[in-house]
């Protein structure tokens, strides 16, 4: 008799224990799903009306919810811009690891690590000037984004490899990287600041010749 209590108890003690593990993970979700449709309005009104007069005011009423629950999930827009940027450089990544992966040539994968990321900025424009801080504070208190130096990176590799092979001075990869990169960004971010969302093709050609011309001179 005793024992029989005892196993009704542990059936319903187990129903309950499943029923608030489900009303967690069903919380759970639905708190990943104001979070992401936070990131999404902010990036839609980005597109919009531009990153500097994003507010969480505007947030809060894009996916109609009240101020206090978007700080509930940010702290501030500095976070939210963050977070989104942080996405930015991770989709530049990917992009640029397949350009890369396409050449086993380092003169091949240095052209097209370098026109991966001309078509990356001109393709997600509202991306690159958040990460990039074109017209506007950069985000974040200092941090450093994970994957902010991919491509200073991978443009350093090829161009070492480049000199190695030509059986130049290695020890001047790092200056000579560094250089190329302060040009394709400063094209683009003069480009970007004149509001040509559209690259021409008189830039892309500069920008080609700029990137020949790096290269015989390794």
């Amino acid at each position: 008799m005793f024992g029989s209590y005892v196993q009704k108890f542990v059936v319903l003690l187990t129903l309950l224990e499943t029923k608030i593990m489900g009303l967690h993970e069903r919380r759970q979700r639905e708190k990943e799903n104001v979070r992401a449709s936070i990131l999404d309005a902010a990036f839609s009104l980005a597109k919009t009306e531009g990153w500097a007069s994003l507010s969480m005011r505007k947030i809060a009423d894009a996916i109609e919810y009240s101020a206090p629950v978007v700080y509930d999930h940010f702290e501030n827009k500095e976070a939210i811009l963050y977070e989104i940027s942080l996405n930015g450089f991770h989709c530049l990544h990917i992009e640029l690891l397949k350009a890369q992966n396409a050449y086993d040539e380092p003169e091949d994968q240095l052209k097209a690590i370098v026109d991966a990321y001309w078509k990356f900025a001109f393709k997600n424009k509202e991306y690159y000037q958040l990460m990039f801080g074109l017209g506007m504070q950069c985000s974040g208190k200092g941090m450093m984004k994970e994957e902010f130096s991919s491509f200073q990176d991978m443009l350093y590799e090829s161009t070492y490899k480049i000199i190695k092979k030509n059986g130049s001075k290695i020890e001047n990869a790092c200056h000579m990287s560094h250089a190329l990169f302060s040009a394709v960004h400063g094209l683009i971010s003069i480009m970007m600041m004149r509001n040509d969302d559209i690259p021409s093709t008189m830039n892309k050609t500069t920008l080609d010749e700029t990137v020949s011309a790096f290269i015989k001179s390794l």
